[in-house]
């Protein structure tokens, strides 16, 4: 199954977030707690860390990038063989964040 990070909406008020760092490439594994990205607001940095394992399948965002909440960030999937889908993902991949 495949499953999509989007962009959370971790601090009030707050349209954009800007990508700082991937803790990952392409192919690399989460476990539950793994931190996946580290995020900038203004104000605050957002470090977005997996809910479930999953495998970092795609990034849509890079380092610098300023997105919208609610954007896709990154593709993940239950397993490395699965082929990548075209169009809409089922749901989102469940995170936890810390703001600093």
């Amino acid at each position: 199954m495949f499953y999509q990070l989007t962009v959370p909406a971790a601090v009030a008020g707050v349209e954009e977030i800007r990508v700082l760092e991937w803790h990952g490439d392409t192919g690399s594994a989460f476990a539950p707690g793994d931190l996946i990205v580290e995020l900038e607001t203004h104000k605050a940095v957002v470090e977005v860390r997996a809910g479930q394992a999953g495998i970092l399948r795609e990034i849509t965002a890079e380092p610098g990038a300023w997105m919208q909440i609610g954007v896709r960030l990154a593709l993940f999937s239950d397993g490395a063989d699965e082929a990548v889908p075209d169009g809409a993902i089922a749901s989102d991949i469940p995170v936890e964040f810390e703001i600093t």
